[in-house]
């Protein structure tokens, strides 16, 4: 039986990001292909004729797009991190339906999935928790998820179209807290500049009723900004649309290829890395 999603609820926010993973996957099988949200597509109840006449459109086509790049680029940084640090902990933050984690396996490491308890219960129901897998039920803010983390063999975090709903404050605790209980590890992300945030979260903003979109979390110059936050932190980062891949070998059409320099360029689009140092810089 398949399992029954309604529209305009929780649930519902979920599709839509795993339905974009399944069209990237056919749309640029080279740069991105999602096994996982192919298969979940198929077991789930709902709708879905309003997003595949949406999918038709060229800017709809260039957002499936900045979808696969972003998780092509985070499973890169996972993986990267994976080849020093085989027995790592592989920390999704936010996870949704999300399955880097699993895709990025490599038959030693841990992998963790955290999200809102209302979201890892359907995470559970459709992608329930594999071998060295656990699914945790948290809020991101509240850092007692820590203990559950075994970073014993160091910790990788990745978290994908997360942070621009958090208050700026919010990040720099989180990341700070971080940086002191996991020295070693690594923290990937997205981000862009403000102007970016702001066209993002047009319309999420609006049904919130919130005004000070100033107060959301972007980045311009990352390692000017964020470094400054704590001595634990070395910070890097890499267009996120070009910074990993060559799209001209990818058979990506060239309007799509500038709007893709557009997005690095005046909107900052950007994976972000985060080295946890072992010991604060002035000791070192």
């Amino acid at each position: 039986m398949k399992y029954h999603i309604e529209k305009n609820t929780v649930q519902e926010t979920l599709v839509i990001p795993l339905y974009g993973r399944k069209m990237c996957s056919e749309l640029y099988p080279n740069l991105f292909r999602d096994e996982t949200a192919m298969r979940l597509i198929e077991e789930i109840d709902y709708d879905f004729s309003t997003l595949a006449k949406r999918s038709q459109s060229m800017m709809q086509q260039f957002g499936f797009l900045e979808c696969a790049m972003r998780q092509s680029d985070l499973a890169c940084e996972v993986r990267d991190y994976l080849r020093s640090h085989p027995n790592a902990a592989v920390v999704n933050l936010g996870c949704g339906l999300d399955a880097t984690g699993r895709a990025c396996d490599n038959g030693t490491c841990k992998i963790y999935n955290l999200d809102f308890p209302d979201v890892i219960a359907v995470r559970d129901a459709l992608l329930p928790a594999g071998e060295r897998e656990k699914n945790i039920p948290c809020n991101l803010n509240d850092t007692s998820w820590f203990s559950e983390i075994d970073a014993s063999g160091g910790a990788v975090f990745f978290a994908a179209g997360v942070f621009y709903y958090f208050l700026t404050p919010q990040v720099k605790a989180l990341v700070c807290a971080m940086a002191e209980v996991f020295p070693g590890g690594k923290l990937v992300f997205d981000a862009a500049n403000r102007k970016a945030v702001k066209l993002m979260l047009k319309t999420w903003l609006k049904d919130a009723e919130i005004k000070d979109v100033g107060a959301y979390f972007a980045v311009t110059d990352a390692r000017r900004e964020l470094s400054a936050w704590s001595d634990r932190l070395r910070v890097s980062s890499r267009g996120y649309m070009l910074g990993y891949n060559d799209l001209r070998n990818q058979n990506v059409r060239k309007f799509f290829r500038f709007l893709s320099k557009v997005g690095d360029g005046m909107m900052n689009m950007q994976i972000v890395r985060l080295d946890f140092a072992k010991e604060n810089k002035k000791h070192e």
